[in-house]
């Protein structure tokens, strides 16, 4: 599997991802380093960065439940 991270800032959105990650039992790193973000060109909060993708919170929502579908 690629490698997964999520940038979160703690929020009840990143919330929400963290346990449809770990529900999913995906592997994933979380970054919380601000200015990472920015210079990833990050505007809000959360995102998951798959392999070189990145993704806002909808579509990350979508890609973890496809992931939970396809184990």
């Amino acid at each position: 599997m690629e490698k997964v991270v999520l940038y979160s800032t703690g929020c009840p959105r990143c919330k929400q991802l963290v346990k449809l990650l770990e529900r999913a039992g995906i592997e994933y790193e979380i970054c919380t380093d601000i200015d990472c973000m920015l210079a990833l060109g990050m505007r809000d909060a959360p995102n998951l960065q798959v392999g070189g993708t990145i993704l806002n919170f909808a579509e990350a929502w979508k890609w973890i439940k496809e992931q939970e579908v396809n184990k």
